[in-house]
């Protein structure tokens, strides 16, 4: 069964940057359109950014002109670059995903990750 496989979380200073990458497990299935959100403790999960098959991306107003999201599709991976993180950025970030099937089958809708944490310290 296929898997979101999200990497780069972890322990960062105020100020810091992370790189988030989410991608699928195996080679049978291809992001459509990607969304990062995040939940942090005793909080509603939030989307964070998004982005389409052609590449447009959204942003939450509280990361816009921090957070950068872009996707590879020759490795077939979507990434999250965070800079100028703060506390108030600590949660556990999880991707979603829309995926399609390279060998025909049904996509998959609203995919999720299995989580990473990040945490920024003041």
């Amino acid at each position: 069964q296929v898997q979101l496989v999200e990497s780069g979380g972890g322990l960062v200073q105020a100020g810091g940057s992370l790189r988030l990458s989410c991608a699928p497990s195996g080679s049978t299935f291809s992001i459509n359109a990607m969304g990062w959100y995040r939940q942090a403790p005793g909080k509603q999960r939030e989307l964070v950014a998004s982005i389409s098959s052609s590449s447009s991306t959204y942003y939450a107003d509280s990361v816009k002109g921090r957070f950068t999201m872009s996707r590879d599709n020759a490795k077939n991976a979507v990434y999250l670059q965070m800079n100028s993180l703060k506390p108030e950025d600590t949660a556990v970030y999880y991707c979603n995903a829309n995926l399609w099937p390279i060998l025909g089958g049904a996509p998959l809708y609203d995919y999720w990750g299995q989580g990473t944490q990040v945490t920024v310290s003041s």
